[in-house]
C-alpha cells in the first residue's frame, strides 16, 4: 500500500470526511483490520481564508507547497489537496514536489464524462464557480459547466463558509440549495458537481432529480486506486 499525503484543514470538517472515507475504503477493499496509510498536514484555515479574500493566491500556494514538501519528506508517495478551491494553486504545489499530485478537478471531470454527461451544473465556493481552471478540466473531456446566477452563487458561498465549514448543517440551507440545483437542471444540467468538499455534508442523491457528483468521494476513490494499484 502506498502512502497518501493529504493537505487538509480547509476546512477540517471535510478533512475528517476524507480521513474516514480513506480508511473505510481500504477496509472495504482489503478487509480485516486494514486501514489507510495516510500522512496529514492540517493547516490553519483562517490563514488560508484570509489569503483568499486578499487575492494573495501565490502566498497561499507557497504555504501549501511547503506543506506538501514536508509530506513528501515524511514518506508520502502521492499528495492530495483536500479542497476544491485550493486547486487554484495545484500547479504551484506540484512544482514543489517530486511525487504525483492527484488533481481533484481531473478526477471529477473524468467521472462526469465517463457517465455520459455533456452538460453539468457546478456548485462550490464563489472562487471555484468563477475559476477558469475548473472549467478547463471539464472542457478537456467535452463537458460544459453551468453555474448558478450571481445571487445564488453568493448563497452557496455563504452556506459553505458561514455554516458547513463551522459544522452547521441546516435544513433550511438544504432546501435553499435544492432550489439552486433545480435551477441548474432547468437550464439543462444532466448532473450536478458538488465542487466543494463540505457540500457533501449537506446534499445527497435524494436532493436532486439528476445525479450528484460528490468530489470528495470521487477523489478518495481515485486515491485508493492509486495507493493499492499493482
Amino acid at each position: 500500500m502506498r502512502t497518501i499525503g493529504l493537505l487538509g484543514g480547509m476546512s477540517w470538517e471535510s478533512t475528517a470526511v476524507y480521513y474516514r472515507l480513506l480508511n473505510e475504503g481500504v477496509r472495504d477493499r482489503l478487509g480485516g483490520l486494514s486501514s489507510a496509510k495516510v500522512l496529514l498536514h492540517s493547516v490553519d484555515f483562517a490563514e488560508i481564508a484570509a489569503l483568499q479574500r486578499a487575492d494573495r493566491w501565490d502566498d497561499a500556494g507557497e504555504l501549501l507547497a511547503g506543506a506538501a514538501r514536508g509530506l513528501e519528506a515524511a514518506g508520502a508517495d502521492m499528495v492530495l489537496i483536500g479542497t476544491n478551491t485550493m486547486h487554484a494553486v495545484a500547479p504551484q504545489v506540484q512544482a514543489a514536489i517530486g511525487v504525483p499530485l492527484l488533481h481533484l478537478g481531473d478526477v471529477a471531470a473524468s467521472a462526469v464524462s465517463d457517465a455520459g454527461v455533456r452538460r453539468a451544473g457546478l456548485l462550490g465556493t464563489a472562487f471555484t464557480m468563477a475559476a477558469p481552471w475548473y472549467r478547463e478540466c471539464f472542457t478537456a473531456v467535452g463537458v460544459e459547466l453551468l453555474v448558478p446566477p450571481e445571487e445564488e452563487r453568493a448563497l452557496v458561498h455563504r452556506v459553505i463558509f458561514d455554516e458547513l465549514c463551522v459544522g452547521v448543517v441546516s435544513d433550511a440551507s438544504r432546501a435553499a440549495l435544492r432550489g439552486v440545483v433545480a435551477g441548474l437542471v432547468a437550464e439543462g444540467a444532466q448532473g450536478v458537481v458538488l465542487g466543494c468538499t463540505e457540500l457533501e455534508l449537506l446534499l445527497g442523491p435524494a436532493d436532486a432529480e439528476v445525479p450528484l457528483y460528490p468530489t470528495t468521494r470521487l477523489h478518495v476513490e481515485a486515491a485508493l486506486d492509486a495507493a493499492l494499484a499493482g
